[in-house]
């Protein structure tokens, strides 16, 4: 399976609308503290603009409504793993995404046989507060003999001066979230991460 190297995270189907028309290809939706009315209503306009503009959509945490809903990606922390029915998301032929941070995670992740595996933060990362200290582009590197041919994907304070050296130490795709959703103009910064990628296509 090939990822596009572009990995787009945003908090709602709001995002989705403003950003994907642009060219994004990957999306994933993370939502946090919602109503299940809200988030299904959610996932589902999102599912028909991913739709719409041929972009591939993840999403996060809700297995459960993305096997309701028929989405056709999940990704997971280690915690939502371990409470996941991972046969009923193979069953419902979903594909899976794992979040991993230090060598017991991917050890655990690795055993799910996950679509891909995200390690992070590469980098320093607002965020969210991590224990984990910045991996760096060795560990990257790292990462991508021990899950090859398991597409890899960096996260964590990555911008498109970054982006060569992620590419280049293995990663398969580039995460982001705040460096587009904080930057003054969105969809300018977008389209930066466009074409900055477009060579690892």
């Amino acid at each position: 399976m090939k990822l596009d190297p572009f990995y787009l995270i945003v908090d709602s189907a709001a995002w989705i609308e403003r950003l994907v028309p642009l060219g994004v290809r990957l999306v994933q939706l993370r939502i946090k503290n919602m109503d299940e009315g809200g988030l299904r209503a959610e996932i589902r306009k999102a599912k028909t603009l991913c739709a719409r503009h041929d972009c591939q959509l993840i999403v996060n945490d809700y297995w459960r409504l993305a096997i309701e809903e028929s989405c056709d990606f999940v990704h997971l922390g280690q915690e939502d793993l371990q409470a996941a029915d991972l046969p009923a998301i193979r069953t419902a032929g979903i594909r899976l995404g794992l979040s991993t941070h230090d060598h017991a995670e991917l050890q655990t992740a690795m055993a799910a046989r996950p679509d891909y595996v995200a390690l992070g933060p590469v980098y320093p990362t607002i965020l969210k507060k991590m224990k984990w200290a910045p991996q760096g582009l060795e560990r990257v590197r790292a990462w991508k003999g021990a899950v090859a041919p398991t597409p890899l994907v960096a996260i964590g304070g990555l911008n498109p001066e970054r982006l060569d050296g992620i590419f280049e130490a293995g990663a398969d795709s580039a995460a982001v979230v705040t460096d587009i959703t904080l930057n003054p103009d969105p969809e300018a910064r977008s389209r930066e991460w466009i074409e900055k990628t477009d060579p690892w296509r």
